[in-house]
């Protein structure tokens, strides 16, 4: 896992994205936000369990079928069963370590 920080390559409105086995941070001193870097390391579990390019399928799937449905973009981000998982969980700083595998079906 490397963490870079780069304020073009996170979206607006957001101050993190993974992509394996990167982390991209919108701003230097989110180094420092345990539960953000968390956050974004529950990603990195659920990338390397899906093989990552089956987990951008089922996200942007999962994310568009969740739009139609809430009409919402971020209503539908909020419930997409990735993000469920990693915001119900990006606080427990051991969570990673005593996850289970394929956790976020549970969030579905």
């Amino acid at each position: 896992m490397f963490i870079v920080i780069s304020k073009y390559l996170v979206p607006s409105g957001y101050r993190g994205i993974t992509l394996f086995p990167f982390i991209f941070l919108k701003y230097k001193e989110d180094k420092a936000n345990a539960v953000l870097l968390n956050h974004e390391r529950i990603h990195i579990k659920q990338q390397i369990e899906l093989l990552i390019l089956p987990f951008f399928i089922w996200y942007i799937l999962e994310y568009s079928l969740k739009l139609i449905y809430y009409k919402n973009k971020n209503v539908a981000y909020r419930n997409i069963s990735f993000e469920r998982e990693a915001y119900a969980n990006e606080n427990d700083l051991n969570y990673t370590v005593k996850r289970s595998f394929w956790a976020f079906l549970h969030f579905s």
